[in-house]
């Protein structure tokens, strides 16, 4: 979604005080990019507070969706150098993070926030690992981690849809396949299911055409 998509379907869902936050938020994250103030970083903090109380979502998965969006345009508006970036998802919330690793693709920061994609995929929290595969991941992970974050989806459940470009990373990997296979081969012994996304990238990587939905 482009961020003028972006900015007008957040500002759709709010409601006319939480709207007047968010463009006094984001002129003041406008007004940061051009020199130094940490201001808009106490209103990225609390973007789910105002979104909460717009009214206009009241279902938990709702509030968290449009938090993460204000997040994002907070974050391309101030346009953060790497250090601040990394200081904000590693003293952030567990939504603060996942906000950061939202916004990657919007500021593509070239290779330098690798490291933070990389701590994401260290960790059992679902939310962050499929924010951390998303097309920011697809530009920049190698296909070593790339291949290691296919299999902490398959193993911690995140759906493979949510792995930006897929199937077209994966197809021909034969040495994906043999990841896959082993893995495949590990769960059986173990007397445990098999999960179906993973035959799906097996069957791309293997060269065949998977069923696609």
């Amino acid at each position: 979604m482009l961020i003028a998509d972006l900015r007008a379907t957040v500002r759709e869902r709010l409601d006319t005080d939480a709207a007047t936050w968010l463009d006094r938020a984001l002129a003041e994250a406008t007004a940061a990019a051009q020199g130094p103030t940490s201001t808009w970083e106490a209103d990225f903090a609390a973007a789910a507070r105002h979104c909460r109380n717009s009214g206009q979502s009241s279902q938990n998965s709702q509030n968290r969706e449009l938090a993460d969006a204000t997040r994002i345009l907070l974050l391309h508006a101030a346009r953060p150098d790497i250090p601040t970036l990394i200081r904000l998802y590693t003293h952030g919330t567990a939504a603060e993070r996942r906000a950061v690793l939202l916004s990657l693709p919007y500021l593509d920061p070239g290779p330098d926030a690798l490291p933070l994609i990389e701590d994401a995929l260290r960790t059992n929290d679902t939310r962050l690992v499929a924010a951390a595969v998303g097309p920011y991941a697809a530009r920049h992970l190698g296909a070593h981690g790339w291949r290691q974050a296919v299999l902490k989806c398959l193993f911690t459940g995140v759906p493979i849809d949510a792995v930006a470009e897929w199937p077209a990373r994966a197809r021909g990997d034969a040495e994906l396949a043999r990841m896959l296979t082993d893995y495949a081969r590990e769960r059986t012994a173990a007397g445990r299911d098999v999960p179906a996304d993973l035959n799906r990238v097996l069957a791309r990587a293997a060269h065949t055409t998977p069923e696609e939905p």
